[in-house]
């Protein structure tokens, strides 16, 4: 099986863009990832997606061309970065959930010195950590840098896995998290943590 290895695909809806991503490799300076796990996100029909409810500052990215970073703080101490895909105009996104780090391992070890090397990018913040993205790279164009995107052959379908997504309140049963079957790299699933009640 083989797909278009050109950017251009990004242009596609969420949950197909989101298994291409898988086995693609995203390149910050010296560090590389490759992704073994990502959540799609659509916008206006999704209501976990940050654009549900429309264009914000927050979420403009989302509503520009395809192919750049949409980058956000999350807990007030993460960044999460995600690649928008569909149409300029209309929302769409696919979060980077998890990678194995393929090259630059020292630095990312310099960035998360308390991690084994199967954690450098396990997980969307840890992933960006080791990655060295920040909010200042919301935006950032996947096809000029600084931070690129290649995509790679097609994973077989027998090696990819779908199930919910993680620690969403909305929509939190939609089996639109995608990552590589029985790789050691792909994060644990957490549901999220029901919302105590006010007294």
């Amino acid at each position: 099986m083989s797909r278009p290895t050109g950017l251009d695909v990004l242009a596609g809806a969420p949950l197909e863009v989101a298994p291409l991503l898988l086995g693609a490799v995203v390149s910050h300076g010296d560090v590389a990832v490759r992704l073994t796990e990502v959540e799609a996100y659509d916008g206006a029909n999704d209501p976990g997606s940050h654009a549900h409810r429309g264009p914000t500052r927050r979420n403009g990215v989302m509503f520009g061309p395809p192919g750049h970073l949409y980058c956000y703080f999350t807990y007030g101490m993460h960044v999460c970065a995600n690649v928008v895909c569909r149409e300029e105009g209309t929302a769409g996104a696919v979060l980077l959930r998890a990678g194995e780090v393929v090259s630059g391992v020292e630095v990312a070890r310099s960035r998360r010195p308390r991690s084994s090397d199967r954690d450098l990018a396990r997980g969307p913040a840890r992933l960006c950590t080791a990655l060295g993205i920040g909010l200042d790279d919301d935006g950032n164009d996947l096809a000029t840098g600084p931070i690129t995107l290649a995509l790679s052959a097609a994973a077989p379908t027998s090696a990819i896995s779908t199930g919910p997504r993680v620690g969403l309140r909305l929509a939190p049963d939609w089996p639109w998290r995608f990552w590589l079957t029985d790789d050691p790299t792909v994060s644990a699933y957490r549901p999220a943590k029901p919302r105590a009640r006010k007294a």
